[in-house]
């Protein structure tokens, strides 16, 4: 069954690009959101004297900025527990004219407005932190196997893990943040490590066959993946469930149940027929 499967290694590379090529497009096509620490704006967190229905808050707050001469197009609350309420403008705003917006109907817990400039330079950080996670990872990735082959499969399975989960991040309404690039970071280890147990169990032993050295790696990186699967599945339950409030921690584990999927794609199907396709090429 696997031999049949290695055997047509060429639709095992051409099925995950054609998913990455899609991906590609999703992300192009639907854009992706960005959190407030990225973007630029303001965040409130307010304790209410009375529990407000999130729409009749927003409502207030939008109505009563508008009326100080200030532009505000949108106000979300994206927590609300009853008088706990976190509240997020795509304005900047200062901190008296919120709270005359709000009306002495609960006071301000903590409030930060981030400036254009400010997020303009956290969107820059985050683009060197991904591309030097990418840099160093090749460079690993060279020294370890020393054959562009297979190290270039290692670094295209990697990259289309994440280009993979930020289309899954577009479509689910995940907004990249501080939080979610790090989760990209992880899966970008997560990849290289699948990978590189591929191709070690593939090319540096000599026991077996190839199909038998790959069945072997199989077993073993699928072993890893659903359990880490199930591992992030319990904690986006849990936090929806029991922690509402917490959507960072939600927002951490859907990036990485969608970039493990994505893997289990761009290493056991477009990374295996790579090295298939490399051994054959040796022979």
């Amino acid at each position: 069954m696997l031999e049949k499967y290695m055997d047509s290694y060429k639709a095992l590379i051409i099925i995950p690009v054609i998913v990455t090529i899609i991906a590609v497009g999703v992300i192009a096509f639907n854009g992706i959101e960005e959190e407030i620490e990225l973007k630029g704006g303001s965040i409130a967190v307010l304790e209410l004297n009375e529990p407000m229905s999130s729409s009749s808050l927003e409502n207030q707050l939008k109505s009563s900025l508008n009326k100080q001469g200030l532009s505000v197009n949108e106000v979300d609350v994206v927590s609300n527990s009853g008088k706990d309420v976190t509240v997020q403008m795509e304005s900047e705003i200062n901190s008296t004219a919120f709270d005359n917006a709000l009306a002495g109907k609960g006071n301000i817990s903590s409030y930060n407005a981030i400036g254009p400039v400010l997020s303009e330079e956290a969107m820059v950080q985050v683009y060197w932190a991904m591309a030097f996670a990418f840099i160093f990872m090749s460079m690993t990735v060279f020294i370890i196997f020393r054959e562009l082959g297979p190290s270039l499969g290692v670094i295209l399975a990697a990259g289309s893990d994440i280009i993979i989960a930020i289309a899954g991040m577009s479509i689910f309404n995940i907004p990249l943040s501080i939080a979610s690039v790090g989760a990209l970071l992880m899966l970008i280890g997560y990849s290289v490590d699948t990978d590189i147990l591929l191709t070690t169990r593939i090319l540096k032993r000599s026991e077996g066959t190839v199909v038998e050295r790959a069945k072997e790696a199989i077993k073993t990186g699928m072993t890893m993946s659903i359990g880490a699967i199930a591992t992030m599945v319990v904690l986006y339950v849990v936090t929806i469930v029991m922690i509402p409030d917490a959507s960072t921690l939600s927002d951490i584990a859907a990036v990485l149940m969608i970039g493990l999927i994505a893997d289990i794609l761009t290493t056991w199907v477009m990374n295996l027929g790579i090295l298939r396709w490399y051994v054959e090429r040796k022979k």
